[in-house]
């Protein structure tokens, strides 16, 4: 049986209405790589596989092991502007898209919270009815405890008048 997400997911029905959001940029192929990519910048595993990258570059041409981009290193400073020039764009597109869901999220919580109040509210105002028909029954109650005492005290003498007259005319 396949899970549906309004079945288990039901809490993020507030999410809904701002699904359109979360997808600034859109949900392409090249939105979510780019993001995903952007994402990847700022990871430890790159900073270290980058450092890496520079220091064997640097070793191999200074060494004498292969120059390809002899000192002041001009095709390592080239790779590095280009990599900056896709990096920034990149970067500020997944904040951007951050930025938006997260405001989408701060939206639907409010109306979250909006809603819970309402029905917090609403359960007020019902147990307040509740109790005030609770008390009138307790005093319906009450009253026909009273009248059920006098009916049954009236009956008790309505007896024992009847049971005197029966008593008394027998011989």
């Amino acid at each position: 049986m396949k899970n549906t997400p309004q079945k288990h997911n039901h809490h993020f029905r507030f999410h809904l209405p701002f699904a359109h959001v979360f997808s600034v940029f859109g949900d392409d192929w090249f939105a979510l790589k780019a993001e995903a990519f952007a994402r990847f910048f700022g990871t430890p595993f790159f900073l270290v596989a980058q450092t890496l990258v520079v220091v064997v570059w640097i070793a191999l041409n200074i060494m004498g092991v292969v120059q390809f981009d002899l000192y002041p290193f001009i095709l390592l400073n080239l790779a590095f502007s280009l990599q900056a020039a896709y990096a920034a764009p990149l970067i500020l597109l997944a904040q951007t898209r951050q930025a938006d869901r997260d405001k989408a999220h701060a939206e639907a919580d409010a109306l979250h919270r909006e809603a819970i109040a309402a029905i917090s509210e609403e359960r007020a105002l019902l147990i307040s009815q509740q109790s005030a028909q609770l008390l009138e029954l307790m005093e319906q109650n009450t009253q026909l405890t009273e009248v059920t005492k006098a009916l049954s005290e009236r009956i008790e003498s309505l007896t024992r008048e009847i049971h005197s007259k029966f008593v008394c005319e027998t011989p």
